[in-house]
């Protein structure tokens, strides 16, 4: 068999870093880790190709090469979906689809896709694969059972051009405990954490190295601290052993719950590891809207000393903000611009709400009979898949207030300088050299601090550093970078 496993493009979001990769030369952020992973399930000896259009483009070549073509997607890569679906459809060939688009989705793609394998592929995929071996393939393959992911293969990493790509990307959990009801994640992977073992954790690093990989590894758990035991006594100290033997060759990023600020023991460990940032799901500062949407786990805090402390421990914390809560008072716009300057959280990333398919606010929003359409997973396009309890117009024109002020060079250099201030570098930090950096800190004197019209704050948050900080330059330059993305991005608007 030769498959060929496609993975779409992205619109133009605050998420894609377009505009930042062009400093660095790179053409995406992360590669497909689901696709390689359903790689790796594939028999050994089919021949197998990757195309990532988010790095590469979908020739009709490669379509005619392929018994099967394979897509992996998200709900946001839905356009480029259908654009593949038609060029597979006009070759002829037979079109295999899964991951989150399909699995919530599927219906609406019945009639132009072959054959669905849905839900996790380690035990959809086992199931297609035996009805192709005695020739009686279905439609659909599903499930509702959750796999023990202390069986998923190392992803089939030489597919990859590696070089591509600013991170490469691991996992090591799935499930969240939680249950906030605009979020799809344990609909998609249930509330039980399943976590592989720490031996696999160090084969997956092992297999990154042992290609050549130096920098960047996010791990994509949707919550990486889901069982803080097993990280503290396991899987964090053998990832630090790993790393003082290599001598560093990564730096780790991630995502997890505010309840990390809780654990200084994990938090410790994590820095040890070498872990420089994680992403945190603040959503608002307003507890009545933290109780509607059931983020428990962020009320009755105080959410800025939470994030302070994560700095303080040596972790860069990014955030994730939502606007549109039926409860969010008028003075909502004003709250999460103060929130977020006081927090020094440079990466905020404020979208407003919608409902995706298989959540409980979508279900209750279908009750309520306030729906009108499918979510776009686009937090760039400004809009909402339900009618808001708030006046449309007073919530746009808000949103819009709230993303022209925190992105703007005034508040979004005076947030870098609040986390330099707040962060504490570590004392023998070693940084992965590449000439891509060089080249990248050259473009941003070039069209940040000449002829950028921010180049006033470039400078004095350089110099700043510099004298100050100058452990902490590399991150002062990154950050410069991303406001520079962050502009372009709310400039389409």
């Amino acid at each position: 068999m030769k498959i060929l496993l496609v993975y779409p493009e992205y619109p133009e979001t605050f998420w894609s870093f377009k505009h930042a990769l062009k400093f660095i030369s790179k053409k995406a952020s992360l590669p497909p880790l689901g696709l390689l992973t359903v790689a790796a399930l594939l028999p050994k000896e089919w021949e197998k190709k990757l195309v990532d259009m988010t790095a590469t483009a979908l020739i009709d070549r490669d379509i005619k090469w392929a018994d099967y073509v394979f897509i992996s997607a998200m709900s946001i890569q839905k356009e480029s979906v259908k654009k593949i679906i038609a060029q597979c459809k006009r070759l002829g060939t037979k079109i295999v689809a899964g991951g989150p688009l399909f699995t919530s989705g599927y219906e609406d793609f019945e009639d132009d896709v072959d054959y669905f394998v849905l839900n996790e592929a380690e035990i959809t995929l086992p199931l297609f694969l035996e009805d192709l071996k005695g020739g009686q393939l279905k439609h659909i393959y599903k499930s509702d059972q959750f796999p023990d992911i202390k069986k998923t293969p190392i992803p089939l990493w030489e597919l990859a051009d590696i070089n591509k790509y600013v991170n490469m990307c691991i996992q090591y959990s799935r499930g969240c405990p939680f249950n906030c009801d605009f979020c799809d994640v344990t609909f998609l992977f249930g509330h039980k954490i399943r976590l592989k073992t720490k031996d696999q954790i160090l084969a997956e690093l092992d297999s990154l190295y042992s290609r050549g990989w130096r920098g960047g590894v996010f791990i994509v758990d949707d919550n990486f601290i889901g069982n803080k035991r097993e990280l503290k006594v396991e899987v964090l100290p053998a990832m630090i052993n790993w790393m003082e033997e290599r001598k560093y060759p990564f730096a780790f990023t991630t995502q997890a719950s505010i309840n990390l600020s809780d654990d200084e023991e994990l938090m410790r460990l994590m820095v040890r590891a070498r872990f420089d940032s994680v992403f945190v799901g603040i959503e608002t500062p307003n507890e009545e809207s933290l109780a509607e949407c059931n983020k428990l786990q962020n009320k009755n805090r105080d959410l800025i000393a939470c994030v302070k402390k994560i700095q303080k421990f040596g972790l860069i914390v990014n955030g994730g903000f939502i606007i549109g809560f039926d409860s969010d008072p008028p003075s909502i716009f004003e709250s999460m611009i103060e929130f977020v300057q006081k927090s020094g959280i440079v990466s905020a990333m404020v979208g407003l709400l919608n409902a995706p398919r298989g959540t409980k606010l979508y279900k209750r929003l279908v009750k309520e009979n306030r729906l009108l359409k499918e979510a776009t997973g686009d937090n760039t396009d400004l809009s909402l898949n339900f009618i808001p309890k708030m006046n449309y117009k007073v919530l746009i024109d808000g949103y819009k207030r709230v993303l022209n002020t925190i992105y703007s060079p005034k508040y979004y250099y005076e947030r870098v300088l609040t986390l330099l201030k707040n962060m504490k570098p570590l004392k023998k930090k070693r940084y992965q050299f590449h000439l891509c950096y060089l080249t990248a800190f050259l473009k941003s004197i070039w069209h940040l601090g000449i002829i950028g019209k921010e180049r006033i704050y470039y400078w004095k948050i350089f110099f700043w550093t510099l004298f100050r900080r100058p452990q902490l330059l590399p991150m002062a330059i990154t950050y410069a970078v991303y406001g520079f993305h962050f502009r372009k991005i709310y400039k389409n608007y």
